[in-house]
């Protein structure tokens, strides 16, 4: 529920300029602090509220907004839920910041709620910032659509255009996409693009794949691998030669396969993890974080 519509139910009109007055303070002391070209200008006409959100301490003033906030939402008895994705990739500061905020949310039973999406490795990042982040976050993984999510998700909009999958044409969609959503978006793409007729047959699918791999190829893989650094990328050919389905690595088979120390590559492997590229599946293996990542690799290499 936007702020605004909080706002609206609550009974006293002070209560609700005293908080706009510090999400302003908050949002406009938040974007000199970064550095921003242009400061945010948050579109609200309260006064800032000094002294409240806008030490320039992200992990106080996070704690006073989100409470602030919380206080507004109960006394209109409703609930703010906070939505973070790719919450891995947050600054240090901030996931510390977030963390102390869910804890002091919690010893008071707020109706504010923290829902973060990331890669495998975001329970070691929030964990890494505070010990007790364990107890504050309850953790869902979220793996490749089902069939039936997959073709639904091709389905259900074809059909507003009166469109039709065979079921050999799915079988196949479903067949290069790995239940990836990224995927199954990126071949519906490019067969929706050469089918000239509904239904849409095995060989549309056929036909457009070539363009749905040279996008995945440059756009989604090629991307990636361009991130990391010389010996990261060794690290990953390796975990590619020897991962074959593309699942979990031993670490001890990678240093065998670099003639390596294993603990001469850590950085290498540190590094991929801090950028998403690969996680820890368990204590001693290792993965790529996104389906395919290795049969890409193998393909460069031939």
């Amino acid at each position: 529920m936007a702020v605004r519509e909080i706002a609206a139910g609550h009974p006293d009109p002070e209560s609700v300029d005293y908080f706009l007055g510090v999400l302003k303070s908050f949002a406009l002391r938040a974007t000199a602090d970064k550095g921003m070209r242009e400061r945010w200008q948050p579109g609200i006409d309260a006064p800032a509220v000094k002294g409240r959100a806008d030490s320039g301490d992200i992990e106080i003033d996070l704690v006073e907004l989100l409470v602030d906030a919380a206080g507004l939402a109960r006394d209109v008895g409703v609930g703010i839920a906070l939505f973070i994705d790719e919450m891995q990739d947050l600054d240090p500061d901030d996931v510390s910041a977030i963390c102390g905020a869910c804890h002091e949310l919690s010893q008071d039973a707020a109706p504010l709620i923290v829902v973060g999406a990331g890669l495998p490795h975001l329970p070691a990042v929030l964990s890494a910032s505070k010990s007790y982040s364990e107890r504050l976050f309850t953790y869902h993984r979220i793996d490749r659509l089902d069939r039936e999510a997959a073709d639904h998700a091709l389905i259900a909009p074809a059909e507003r255009e009166e469109v039709e999958f065979t079921q050999e044409a799915l079988d196949v969609l479903y067949e290069m996409a790995d239940g990836y959503p990224y995927f199954v978006q990126a071949y519906g793409k490019a067969t929706w693009d050469v089918a000239a007729a509904s239904p849409i047959t095995p060989d549309d699918v056929r036909v457009g794949s070539p363009d749905a791999e040279e996008e995945l190829a440059v756009g989604f893989f090629g991307s990636r691998y361009e991130r990391a650094t010389p010996a990261e990328r060794e690290y990953m050919r390796a975990m590619a030669e020897l991962s074959g389905d593309d699942g979990p690595v031993p670490t001890s088979k990678i240093a065998v396969e670099l003639g390596r120390k294993p603990a001469s590559l850590s950085p290498a492997r540190d590094g991929l993890i801090k950028k998403g590229l690969i996680y820890s599946a368990e204590r001693g293996f290792i993965g790529f974080t996104v389906p395919h990542f290795g049969k890409y690799l193998r393909a460069q290499a031939d």
